[in-house]
């Protein structure tokens, strides 16, 4: 495929899923908050009728009246809104950018050979094994007696999650092993949709419209899967953006950074929920996630290292960017992946070096990756000349 046209798909799938994407979570949010923030109806006839609870809201200029019935309204209405292409939608744009990007591209963004030595056809069979095999082990699991105690279940999840994050880890390069660990998620959570929550919605409906009084428990199955959906979000969320934090996916513990900074984003989604309920939320799992967020922030940390050997010259620098990084970081880039310099860097010129400086010593020297996938073979000794030549400059 011409780099100029995978290009434009990128942005073009890319798009499509933030879009997507928003409006599923943004209904996801909005009816779990709507479940936490009904009150008991205040009309005897609307008790009567079936209705479990009720909320009155302002937004827009105008008040709203949303009412939830404790099984099915006395007859089922013509129009009755569903809420399930946001979220297929979300998820087959994802997989088709990840197949885009990490599977077309897999030499360059998935399969890492200083982590594990795969070929690119190995590298995605794995992959797609994960994806697929992770919806059947969590589907097994909430089946299974564990799930009756939610907070069992949390614990069992987040144990299967951290195996799921170091296995990835030892297989994929940083960056393609995080996405893999959004997939797997963002993977269950739609399955979690189409397999669970309409299905079960479907069931209470055409009950009620036969005039029977829907069973319960579809219901309830559904409602546990819609919970599980809303604590995967954020740890999704911050995946999807972990790209451009070298920082985070290149420490050699990239699969423990990963565990905390989900069990954070979990946490955080635990107090809203909490929060949005009609007793008083505590703020413990807020604190718990803040706490751990900045212990992760400081255990990874850069420390200062101490420049073996004399300031590197100028001339010897040139020779290793020359050799190592414009093959991508430039004007007319080689490397058949990229029709245009990433992110606009561009190395051709002794001025351009200096003025990236920052950015060369951080990506080759303190996260160590770039180039991508070490794929020109950037030596230590190679990455020490750059350490050398930018502490001078900084006057160390």
């Amino acid at each position: 495929m011409d780099a100029y046209v995978a290009d434009w798909l990128n942005l073009l799938i890319r798009w499509v899923h933030v879009i997507t994407g928003i409006a599923w979570i943004g209904a996801s949010f909005y009816f779990i908050w709507l479940d936490n923030h009904l009150e008991p109806p205040q009309d005897p006839d609307d008790d009567a009728r079936g209705v479990g609870g009720e909320v009155w809201s302002l937004h827009g200029g105008g008040f709203y009246h949303a009412q939830k019935y404790r099984l099915a309204p006395p007859a089922v209405p013509e129009r009755l809104h569903w809420f399930k292409w946001e979220a297929y939608s979300t998820w087959w744009s994802g997989m088709a950018l990840l197949a885009l990007v990490y599977w077309y591209g897999a030499e360059v963004y998935l399969v890492d050979a200083s982590v594990a030595d795969l070929s690119p056809i190995a590298a995605v069979g794995i992959a797609i094994a994960y994806i697929v095999g992770g919806w059947f082990i969590y589907d097994l699991l909430c089946k299974s007696p564990l799930a009756r105690d939610s907070r069992v279940f949390g614990v069992v999840l987040l144990l299967l999650s951290s195996v799921l994050a170091w296995s990835l880890c030892q297989l994929f390069g940083g960056r393609g092993a995080y996405i893999h660990f959004g997939a797997v998620l963002g993977t269950i959570m739609v399955a979690n949709v189409f397999f669970v929550i309409i299905p079960g919605q479907q069931q209470m409906v055409d009950a009620a419209s036969r005039g029977e009084t829907p069973d319960s428990a579809p219901g309830l199955h559904a409602k546990q899967r819609s919970v599980h959906n809303t604590y995967f979000t954020l740890p999704v969320l911050f995946v999807m953006t972990s790209n451009h934090f070298a920082v985070t996916y290149s420490h050699s513990y990239n699969w423990a950074i990963l565990v905390g900074i989900s069990l954070a984003g979990a946490l955080i989604r635990v107090y809203f929920v909490a929060r949005h309920g009609r007793g008083k939320a505590s703020p413990v799992p807020a604190v718990l996630a803040v706490l751990l967020l900045a212990a992760i922030a400081l255990a990874i940390s850069p420390r200062p290292a101490a420049t073996v050997g004399a300031p590197a010259s100028f001339d010897q620098v040139r020779n290793v960017v020359h050799a190592r990084c414009t093959t991508c970081h430039s004007a007319a880039p080689v490397h058949p992946a990229f029709p245009t310099a990433p992110l606009g860097v561009v190395l051709d010129t002794d001025e351009q070096i200096v003025a990236e400086a920052a950015r060369i010593h951080q990506q080759t020297v303190v996260t160590r990756v770039m180039p991508i996938g070490n794929l020109t073979a950037m030596t230590d000794a190679e990455r020490q000349i750059i350490d050398r030549w930018y502490q001078a400059l900084q006057g160390k």
